[in-house]
C-alpha cells in the first residue's frame, strides 16, 4: 500500500477510535490503562500518527464493546458501511423518533438526488 494511503488509513481509524472513546466517555488515559499502554500511544494513535495493528484494533474494540469492523468502517465513504452506522445510531431510538428520521432523509435523497 502506497505511503500515502496508509497515512489517510491511519487518520481515519484514529478518528474512529477517538470518537468511540468520546462516545463512551472514557479518557484516553482510561483507555491507555486499560490497554496498559501508554498515554501518548493512544494519542498518537487516534491523530492518525501510528496505524495500530490488528491485534491492537482488537483490543481497542474489546475496550469500547464493539466490533473491530465499527473502527475501521465508521468514517466510510462506502453507502453499504454508512447504512450500517445509521443502523446503529437509530437502534437507540424510540420508533417515533426513528420514524421521523426516515422522513427527513427520504426528504434529502429526493431533493438532493
Amino acid at each position: 500500500m502506497p505511503k500515502i494511503e496508509m497515512k489517510r488509513l491511519a487518520g481515519v481509524v484514529g478518528r474512529a477510535i477517538a470518537k468511540r472513546r468520546v462516545t463512551c466517555k472514557l479518557t484516553q488515559e482510561q483507555v491507555a490503562e486499560r490497554l496498559k499502554i501508554g498515554v501518548e500511544a493512544v494519542s498518537r494513535i487516534e491523530r492518525g500518527i501510528v496505524l495500530p495493528t490488528v491485534a491492537r484494533l482488537g483490543e481497542f474494540a474489546e475496550v469500547f464493546r464493539c466490533d473491530v469492523a465499527d473502527l475501521v468502517t465508521e468514517t466510510s465513504s462506502r453507502p453499504k458501511d454508512q447504512a450500517r452506522q445509521i443502523e446503529r445510531l437509530l437502534s437507540g431510538l424510540a420508533h417515533e423518533d426513528r420514524a421521523l428520521i426516515l422522513e427527513m432523509v427520504e426528504r434529502l435523497a429526493t431533493r438532493l438526488g
